[in-house]
């Protein structure tokens, strides 16, 4: 009896000491960019034009949940989802993780929706799928899920 407390203390132990290592790979991945270094100051100075108002947010949820098909990889919740049949590359985003959200800029969202996401699923969707004013509001409503 006494073995088995020692067992399960002791694997305890070990896995509160490895989840500060796992933290930290996964910060570091939220933290790279996924537009090329070439175009990322050019990106990060695209300012959303639309006020965060509840209107415009509500027209980028109506996208987000509709004709872009955000939800589709990313979860009604925004998490992105882990298990996507053909899923090729890195995994969607996790638009409520709070680090991700204060490192991207509005302009680096808005050039991923125009040119995609190289490594990923994420595709074109400026101006194929939505306008560019549409993909402001859906950035608007990516920044909900981060509040």
């Amino acid at each position: 009896m006494f073995e088995n407390k020692m067992r399960l203390l002791l694997f305890c132990v070990l896995l509160l000491g490895l989840l500060p290592v796992a933290s930290a790979a996964n910060d570091l991945e939220i933290l790279n960019p996924r537009v090329p270094p070439d175009q990322i100051e050019e990106a990060r100075s695209w300012v959303n034009p639309f006020p965060s108002t509840k209107e415009n947010i509500e027209k980028g949820k109506v996208l987000f949940h509709g004709k872009a098909f955000c939800m589709t990889c990313h979860g009604k919740d925004g998490r992105g989802y882990s298990d996507i049949p053909g899923l090729v590359g890195k995994l969607p985003r996790n638009f409520t993780n709070k680090v991700w959200q204060a490192a991207r800029k509005d302009g680096e969202l808005l050039w991923i929706l125009k040119n995609g996401s190289e490594g990923t699923a994420m595709a074109k969707f400026v101006p194929l799928v939505v306008t560019e004013e549409e993909a402001w509001h859906l950035i608007l409503y990516v920044r909900s899920f981060g509040k």
